[in-house]
């Protein structure tokens, strides 16, 4: 099925040599990282995780979002999910890629990446991490491979994979809770030491995600003969709303816990985020930005007219995920980093390399993302024709 890949049109060649081009450049600044060290990037003795925890942070969610497609159509045979499912499994796979580079990328010194396998330490949370995610990435490699290429066949998939696909759904929810809890292990940061951070996780995690598939089946649309049900983008948008609005409820919760409870340590990252602490108010404009943009997007999607509208269906999926991107992979870190456990603000700002190398990580993603979407309408035009 690869072949199909490599057939497309001058916009899908023009399109891949784009992402070339920033894969490249985020590259060569990875070298420089690589000659240079960490230093090149915006991190400190005080902020010891930057940009590339934070992406990977969100992009683990994105990952997870794929189980909102593969669980109703396997769990509760909900049919009109059986054409896209297997695109939730191959976004999945482009976003564990992600992660797992944003990982190499964030350790610096990347042969040292050997150690978690050389020097297992199981008492350490990013033991677990390690696991959970490459057997994700390996469990939607095999259940969306072997599920597109009996489409490809004319047959269903075959029996062997079905112990693995219901196996994926859980692990799809414990990626992104032993990630929250990565952060929960920190009891000098007030404002991830919360029970509600796997939640708020994965809430925003099945807002996002699916916000992000929405779009890429729409565009897959678009340039293809493709079709997808209107019933299953109805039922999507309907996850998006409802997971949208758990989101923002559970950080409505840490809002009233913070300022109710009148505890300094819990209101400092908040103040420090939408109002600015001694004179610093560096993400200020971004996280009002995040929250309006996602209070909007609530707001489109509750409304049956607007959610049932493609248009501003596709601008309130948008406007969510760019809130959700600031909010988890940018406003999370530093809120935990900001202020310091000495009562100090260190003000965090990614460098240009680090912007870089991040670019090119995300465009590696969008290349592997595009090449499976590629093969997979391909299959799905040829099974239709």
């Amino acid at each position: 099925m690869f072949e199909k890949a490599l057939v497309g049109s001058r916009k899908y060649w023009l399109w891949l040599a784009f992402l070339g081009v920033l894969i490249l450049i985020g590259f060569l600044a990875f070298l420089a990282q690589l000659q240079y060290g960490l230093g090149i990037t915006g991190m400190s003795r005080d902020v010891s995780w930057g940009f590339y925890v934070a992406q990977f942070t969100f992009l683990v969610g994105v990952a997870a979002s794929g189980v909102m497609v593969v669980l109703p159509y396997y769990l509760h045979n909900h049919k009109v999910f059986g054409p896209v499912t297997v695109f939730g499994e191959f976004l999945a796979i482009a976003a564990v890629i992600m992660c797992l580079l944003f990982i190499i990328v964030d350790i610096g010194q990347t042969h040292r990446l050997f150690n978690v396998l050389l020097h297992p330490t199981p008492h350490s949370m990013l033991f677990y991490d390690m696991i959970v995610l490459n057997g994700y990435l390996a469990l939607n490699v095999i259940c969306g491979w072997a599920a597109l290429h009996g489409e490809y066949k004319g047959v269903k998939y075959p029996r062997w994979v079905v112990p693995f696909i219901y196996l994926s759904i859980p692990w799809a929810f414990s990626i992104h809770t032993v990630t929250a809890f990565l952060y929960a292990g920190l009891p000098g940061r007030h404002f991830w030491l919360t029970a509600i951070m796997a939640p708020r996780f994965l809430a925003s995690a099945f807002c996002s995600g699916p916000a992000l598939l929405l779009i890429a089946l729409l565009i897959a649309q678009k340039v293809s003969r493709f079709r997808v049900d209107p019933m299953a983008i109805d039922t999507l948008s309907k996850i998006i709303t409802y997971a949208l609005l758990a989101n923002i409820f559970f950080f409505g919760c840490e809002l009233f816990t913070a300022f109710y409870s009148n505890i300094p340590g819990h209101k400092a990252s908040l103040i420090y985020l939408f109002r600015g602490l001694e004179g610093h108010a560096e993400w200020v404009i971004f996280m009002w930005m995040a929250w309006l943009l996602m209070a909007g997007a609530a707001l489109l999607l509750v409304i049956p007219a607007t959610r049932k509208n493609i248009n501003t269906l596709v601008l309130a999926c948008i406007m969510l995920f760019i809130g959700a991107w600031i909010d988890k992979g940018i406003g999370l870190l530093t809120g935990g980093f900001t202020p310091t456990p000495f009562e100090t603000v260190t003000p965090y700002r990614p460098t240009v390399p680090e912007l870089l190398i991040s670019l090119g990580i995300w465009a590696v993603g969008f290349l592997i993302m595009t090449v499976l979407f590629k093969i997979a309408v391909a299959v799905k035009e040829a099974r239709a024709a």
